[in-house]
């Protein structure tokens, strides 16, 4: 039965998302594509179709594809969406198809390097007047220039993925000296991560109206924070011991062309940036996520609120000639809004701790307890009113 004909409107897995990823099927982990709740072997399927091309997803990452390119991004989107409409294939395909009950799912990328961003104005304003309340909230440059810092490509997992709590330096301010031990004030970041493909020369910066040709899709990234370090460690360089443990991803990336539908301009950037950040590229996307903390949804953030583009922040990274690799991801940083209920972080929605959040079961919460799951979902509207939803990004903290 050709059951992908008749797809409900309203299959977030539909025709118009079809996200890759990895999969173990029986010959060994391949790149696969999300059709509902199967998985496509396209690797097989180009095969019968006499398609060398198709090699490129006999793989256990989606690197080689990413190196393809955008003319080929897009012709193999244009063949499987033809191929899944039409018919001439069908026994091809229901050959192809293999229920995800019966997979595991593996991380879609072997990461290259790593950049998490500070992109949201509404999120950056709560942790400054948390953590500098008698100074201004913003930082001086944070308007110019699309803030970041270099995060650890080797700790990156998937989404599933168990998370040890980090152990480190804590010294609050009472403190009369610093003492070690697992973190007291884990957290969590609701972002997207963008996946890069083809690769730019050392010395030959990315211009801004050429960056989305080397953003190939999205996922959703829990950027795990433990506060109580970051807050001891982060003067005068930054993140490092606090965040570097673990970052989760989805399994699923959405390619960008699934989301044309979803872009949306900058909510307004003053003072105007510099010429290298200034350009019709310079677009956000509407993409409405949610945090799930033990089965309660305690916040959604929406991405159409964030101050810098996925282009500028490509831009601004490799503007000092840094080279890009496929499979580089970068962050978007914390997904924050102007209310409440869409703050993307538990420093912010329980404001260091000071205002618990409650959750279905009565029990108060204000950092995470061992135990604890997280998990981070979205959605976007696609082409011909279709919905579009990124594949979940959930973790469990374990002692």
């Amino acid at each position: 039965m050709s059951w992908w004909h008749d797809l409900p409107a309203d299959e977030a897995f539909g025709l118009e998302n079809l996200p890759y990823g990895v999969a173990d099927l029986p010959g060994g982990p391949r790149v696969v594509v999300r059709v509902a709740d199967h998985a496509l072997d396209i690797a097989g399927l180009a095969e019968r179709a006499g398609m060398e091309s198709g090699r490129v997803w006999d793989s256990p990452s989606l690197n080689a594809f990413l190196d393809q390119g955008p003319e080929a991004w897009a012709a193999a989107r244009a063949w499987l969406q033809e191929t899944l409409r039409g018919t001439e294939r069908d026994d091809c395909v229901a050959t192809h198809l293999h229920p995800l009950a019966d997979l595991t799912l593996r991380l879609p990328i072997d990461v290259a390097d790593y950049v998490d961003f500070y992109a949201s104005e509404h999120h950056a304003t709560n942790v400054g007047r948390i953590f500098r309340p008698d100074s201004e909230p913003l930082t001086p440059n944070w308007k110019h220039l699309p803030i970041g810092y270099h995060g650890r490509s080797g700790t990156i997992v998937v989404s599933g993925t168990d998370i040890a709590r980090p152990s480190g330096q804590r010294k609050a301010p009472a403190d009369p000296a610093p003492t070690f031990g697992p973190s007291r004030r884990l957290d969590i970041e609701c972002e997207l991560g963008f996946v890069v493909g083809g690769a730019s020369m050392i010395g030959e910066p990315v211009p801004l109206d050429h960056a989305w040709d080397h953003i190939f899709g999205v996922v959703l990234l829990n950027d795990w924070s433990a506060r109580d370090i970051q807050a001891w460690e982060y003067v005068p360089l930054g993140p490092f011991l606090g965040k570097s443990f673990a970052t989760s991803i989805s399994a699923w990336v959405v390619p960008m062309a699934a989301l044309a539908s979803a872009r949306v301009a900058l909510p307004g950037q003053d003072p105007v940036p510099l010429p290298y950040l200034r350009g019709d590229a310079a677009y956000g996307l509407e993409i409405a996520c949610e945090v799930d903390w033990n089965g309660t949804v305690v916040s959604r953030p929406n991405y159409r609120d964030m101050y810098w583009s996925p282009a500028q922040m490509l831009a601004h990274l490799s503007v000092n000639g840094a080279s890009i690799r496929s499979g580089d991801l970068f962050g978007s940083g914390t997904i924050s809004g102007p209310e409440k209920e869409s703050r993307g972080c538990f420093l912010e929605l329980t404001w260091s701790g000071q205002e618990p959040v409650t959750l279905a079961d009565g029990s108060p919460r204000t950092f995470l307890e061992d135990g604890d799951r997280i998990v981070l979902r979205a959605s976007a509207t696609g082409a011909n009113g279709s919905r579009i939803a990124l594949g979940e990004c959930a973790g469990t903290i374990r002692p």
